[in-house]
């Protein structure tokens, strides 16, 4: 789950993590008036969306007069931003963060995520901020460093400070950076952190270490612990289809294609988009049922495939072991005669109550194609969507 820029630095400042003062805003009203609660001659006004790239794409403005900020609050407000994260269709702007300026002296990137070889959070540094660190990883990789934290004491101190000093932190504010590193670390293992960018840390003129922006991902497998995280969801923010999806646990994510997969199990989602990849088709959503979907999960995974108009067929590549095939085949009837199903449809079932499952498909009175394997199911509906 991501929350925006501003609810991020709201969980990081309960942790001693600095971070510039602001207000956010849905109004170019509110706007001024966060601005002159701010106080100062230079504001920052910043559109608050789900992606990266804000600045590039004319999200983040500089503003020297309330004029200003309100000018700029109107024209971002209710804009489509296109960043390179969002994809071609963009991102409306709804809200905005209004901050105070702050005397930048330096810029530098802080960021914390999960290393699975080394079942460890890593903390990784660089003094090139302000830039993609992926641009900073393929050109200057020698300039990113990295601390691997051990899971049972957590990040040490001396860990921090070797970061600061390898990432060049002036000496006389080393101090706060250990304190902001310390901080940031606590808060991602306190809240189930997936990943934490701060892009850029600054360094000030004034004497400050602080996060000018700050990205926060936590495991959605683990909110049940966080209702204060919950309650920061934006639903504007995620895919309507991923939100419905979520309401019947299924795991869902919508692609580019126009062929609909249902399948049980992630690893078999995946190879069922290889394998449709394989034969020149392009998969449509990646929708993973779970091991014990009953007939109902399995209508509404249909509908949610079906609202994309662009899916062109549906491939259901089921492998019974928890999940009956006869399960399965009931949905598939049920969702299809419910729907009106019109697009092909190709069903490969193997596994518990195999021959049942494909009884219920054949008496069924429906156009369904049935496949013999996953490979064979594969090409069948690439020809019928072609």
């Amino acid at each position: 789950m991501n929350v925006h820029e501003y609810q991020g630095k709201q969980i990081l400042k309960k942790y001693g993590v600095v971070v510039p003062n602001g207000h956010v805003a849905f109004s170019p009203d509110e706007a001024v008036e966060a601005a002159k609660q701010l106080g100062g001659d230079f504001w920052v006004v910043k559109a608050q969306i789900h992606a990266g790239g804000r600045g590039k794409a004319g999200g983040v403005k500089l503003a020297r007069s309330l004029d200003e900020v309100k000018d700029y609050a109107t024209e971002l407000l209710g804009k489509t931003l296109v960043t390179h994260q969002t994809g071609p269709e963009g991102q409306e702007i709804k809200r905005l963060l209004i901050e105070e300026g702050c005397p930048i002296e330096k810029e530098y990137y802080i960021g914390v995520v999960i290393d699975r070889s080394t079942n460890s959070v890593v903390m990784m540094g660089s003094e090139e901020g302000g830039t993609e660190i992926e641009e900073v990883a393929a050109k200057t990789p020698e300039k990113i460093f990295k601390e691997v934290i051990d899971p049972a004491v957590g990040m040490m101190p001396f860990q921090a400070r070797r970061l600061a000093y390898n990432i060049s932190i002036p000496k006389d504010k080393v101090n706060q950076a250990v304190k902001f590193m310390l901080g940031l670390y606590q808060a991602f293992v306190d809240k189930d952190g997936s990943l934490a960018e701060i892009n850029p840390l600054i360094t000030t003129t004034d004497g400050r270490v602080m996060a000018l922006d700050a990205k926060l991902n936590f495991d959605s497998n683990a909110l049940y612990r966080h209702k204060d995280i919950q309650e920061l969801r934006d639903l504007d923010e995620e895919d309507p289809r991923e939100i419905e999806a979520s309401k019947y646990d299924l795991n869902y994510i919508a692609l580019d294609g126009n062929i609909g997969c249902m399948v049980n199990g992630a690893g078999l989602a995946m190879a069922t988009m290889d394998i449709i990849k394989h034969y020149n088709g392009e998969p449509a959503n990646f929708l993973d049922v779970g091991g014990g979907a009953t007939a109902e999960k399995v209508r509404e995974a249909f509908k949610i495939i079906l609202s994309d108009p662009q899916v062109k067929g549906i491939f259901v590549n089921i492998f019974g072991g928890i999940m009956k095939c006869d399960v399965i085949a009931t949905g598939v009837v049920e969702a299809a005669k419910q729907i009106g199903l019109e697009q092909p449809l190709v069903v490969r079932l193997e596994g518990t109550n195999v021959e049942l499952g494909k009884k219920i498909l054949r008496e069924s009175g429906l156009d369904i194609v049935p496949a013999d394997s996953m490979a064979d199911g594969a090409q069948k509906i690439v020809e019928l969507v072609k």
